[in-house]
């Protein structure tokens, strides 16, 4: 499938008018625009403009709030509730991190759970905001199922993506934003428009077993087995149980009932690392680790060893000059 090439700025413009003509408020449509775009600068174009047809799809079908009431109860010194009464993630997000960020600089740490939201992006976006204030960012969400648990042949938990960003002197902050899947679902979907065949480690069939058709994927497999599984396990339990949220298989899903508001939940946190060391050695010792890293011998067939984020942060700079690359699909949806 072609790609075409749009400026970022062009992008965020489209995204606003169909959120926008879609019923969306144009505040709400801003961020969300901006989350998307901010998915795309880093080449992770599953979680970029991409959404917007299902996001406007489910606008329509009712199952996303258009202008809802976002409120936040704070529980606690360093803790706090965000109620996104079924509006978009992206939004919902960026205000209970903000929250976090805030108690984080007054009391040494924020967190805050969210409950009533939907799909918010990519979490790198939350993070990076956290880090960019020399805090530490942490966030997670769960997600409908669609991964089968170690050693079972039936999906049972989400992709279940969990992020950290953490600050540093002279280098672009460290991100780390994962899916506890092999791959997310959104990638399976990008490889599916553009007519790519996908890893076989990915994704399984009704059988339980592997395929590299992304359209016969039916479930997909967890990263590292065990490990993969364990930590999926604890994002459903931090983004999900601890919201009062949904679990695996009860959480509704992403592309069927459209019409129906979909209840997830979110963790974010951020963590202040002045309350526990002196900030300016932290964040020197990070530059110091980072460094380090990349001067580290490389394997054979590796060119360099690469610090996470580094090769989303050089995506970005580059996409920033020369614009991003989405499905030409995804652009005569945007500009029809």
């Amino acid at each position: 499938m072609p790609s075409i090439v749009i400026s970022h700025q062009e992008a965020k413009k489209l995204v606003i008018q169909k959120l926008t003509n879609a019923g969306l408020n144009s505040e709400h449509a801003k961020k969300v625009a901006e989350v998307l775009v901010h998915a795309d600068l880093r080449n992770v174009n599953s979680h970029g403009v991409l959404r917007t047809e299902h996001y406007v799809n489910r606008l329509q079908a009712g199952g996303i709030n258009p202008n809802p009431s976002i409120s936040f109860h704070k529980t606690g010194p360093v803790t706090g509730v965000a109620d996104g009464d079924d509006g978009f993630g992206h939004v919902i997000g960026d205000i209970a991190m903000q929250h976090a960020i805030d108690m984080a600089k007054e009391n040494g740490i924020g967190m805050v759970t969210v409950k009533n939201s939907s799909h918010c992006g990519a979490l790198s976006y939350f993070v990076q905001k956290a880090a960019e204030q020399n805090l530490i960012g942490m966030a997670m969400s769960h997600t409908d199922k669609i991964v089968v648990p170690f050693g079972g042949k039936e999906s049972f938990l989400g992709t279940n993506p969990m992020a950290f960003g953490v600050p540093a002197k002279k280098n672009k902050p460290f991100i780390l934003d994962m899916a506890t899947s092999n791959a997310a679902l959104g990638k399976i979907l990008q490889y599916k428009e553009e007519g790519k065949e996908i890893p076989s480690d990915w994704g399984v069939d009704e059988n339980g077993e592997t395929v590299t058709d992304p359209t016969k994927v039916v479930s997909l497999s967890p990263f590292g087995g065990p490990k993969g599984y364990g930590l999926s396990l604890i994002v459903d339990i931090f983004s999900g149980l601890l919201a009062g949220a949904a679990f695996g298989p009860h959480i509704s899903k992403m592309y069927g009932d459209l019409d129906k508001k979909r209840k997830l939940g979110h963790y974010f946190c951020a963590i202040n690392p002045s309350y526990f060391t002196n900030t300016d050695v932290f964040l020197e010792q990070m530059d110091q680790m980072m460094d380090e890293l990349r001067n580290a011998p490389p394997a054979p067939g590796f060119s360099q060893v690469f610090v996470p984020g580094d090769i989303e942060q050089s995506n970005e700079e580059l996409n920033l000059e020369h614009g991003i690359s989405i499905a030409s699909t995804v652009y005569h949806y945007l500009t029809t």
